[in-house]
């Protein structure tokens, strides 16, 4: 399984909307054959196994990090293949985290006398897709925020500059985190301000991607929230043509966008702090229904603050820099209504390192509903 585990990986800047899956066929003690899903509507992880093992996968164990899918899609169902290659015993790290079909490969397997064995290595499986996870169970993306800033939690200087903070490690892990996301979403003043690309550089990440050619990698849909419709098409944000969706309150007609950029229209906000501005908690909900399960918010104080307190964001992804920037640059979030000691944001650490000469700190968003204003 562990090596299931490793297979799946390799499919983690590929597979949206669907999972990352590994599987591992076992015969007398060897591997026969491996396979990992690598693309959405390509085969799956347990077809690739069976095509490696070919007809020597009657009687083998498989291995698989989700449990195998029981129904049509773009592809035959992975249960089924595994019942007519004539595996005998498959043993899987986690059932299916949609509660409509949960169970269901699993009950396809033993009625067909496959015998089953589930919850190995689960919660290393569960890593592996935790957006898919969360998506399937709630209706609802994982949120992860970005902020990177000095030591004394300042983003830029009173001017605006903020170029750069932190160091090229810390940039190439950010590039990292934009390549494992469906979407990253970010504001009008961020793209204006930066002239910002919000992309994927491929040269920027470090590292040979998982074996895989850079033009497999997925270019993140790009989300961005232009309620004054300000933004025009001869910024930088359009030079890539790759997907970008506009998040209007009303349909804009100024301007003659090109065909890779698309509006999404949304309900305005009733919460009191941001009453006018696009309603997140509709706009976060609609990218859970076009199958967008990771987002990476990378954005200004602003709309950073206004996700925090609509209680959207689940992880918050910083990057400390070691610097003193002083009491006049700008802070990392715009929140409002904290009166009381009791009304601060809870973080859960979950991981600290240096990622180069910067700290990075990873935590769980705790208690972000409470502060909600409506």
């Amino acid at each position: 399984m562990q090596r299931a585990i490793a297979l799946a990986k390799k499919g983690e800047y590929t597979t949206s909307p669907n999972p990352a899956v590994g599987c591992v066929l076992v015969k007398d003690d060897q591997m026969i054959g491996e396979g990992w899903h690598q693309k959405a509507g390509e085969g799956h992880a347990e077809v690739n196994a069976l095509k490696a093992a070919g007809s020597n996968a009657k009687g083998a164990t498989a291995y698989v990090t989700l449990e195998p899918c029981s129904h049509f899609g773009r592809t035959p169902p992975c249960a089924k293949g595994l019942i007519e290659a004539g595996v005998s015993h498959v043993v899987i790290a986690m059932q299916d985290p949609n509660p409509l079909v949960s169970g269901r490969g699993i009950k396809m397997l033993e009625d067909a006398g496959i015998s089953t064995k589930v919850a190995v290595l689960e919660q290393a499986a569960m890593a592996l897709n935790p957006g898919f996870i969360k998506r399937m169970q709630t209706g609802m993306p994982l949120v992860r925020c970005k902020v990177a800033a000095s030591l004394d939690g300042k983003t830029a200087m009173s001017n605006g500059e903020s170029k750069w903070i932190t160091g090229s490690e810390a940039r190439q892990d950010v590039q990292r985190y934009r390549a494992k996301s469906c979407a990253i979403i970010s504001g009008a003043d961020t793209v204006i301000t930066d002239n910002a690309n919000l992309n994927v550089r491929y040269q920027e990440l470090g590292f040979a991607v998982n074996d895989i050619e850079e033009q497999q990698v997925r270019q993140p849909v790009r989300v961005i929230i232009d309620t004054q419709n300000r933004l025009t098409p001869e910024l930088a944000l359009f030079n890539q043509h790759t997907s970008i969706i506009l998040v209007r309150t009303a349909l804009e007609k100024c301007h003659q966008w090109p065909h890779f950029v698309k509006q999404l229209v949304v309900k305005k906000s009733r919460v009191a702090e941001h009453k006018g501005k696009a309603d997140l908690t509709e706009l976060v909900a609609k990218l859970a229904e076009m199958g967008f399960n990771n987002l990476w918010l990378e954005s200004g104080a602003r709309l950073a603050g206004a996700f925090l307190q609509s209680g959207l964001v689940d992880e918050l992804v910083m990057y400390q820099a070691p610097k003193l920037m002083g009491e006049n640059a700008l802070g990392l979030f715009d929140i409002k209504s904290l009166n009381h000691l009791v009304d601060a944001i809870e973080l859960e650490i979950q991981d600290i390192r240096m990622i180069g000469k910067d700290i990075r700190i990873i935590s769980n968003v705790e208690n972000t509903n409470k502060i909600q204003r409506h």
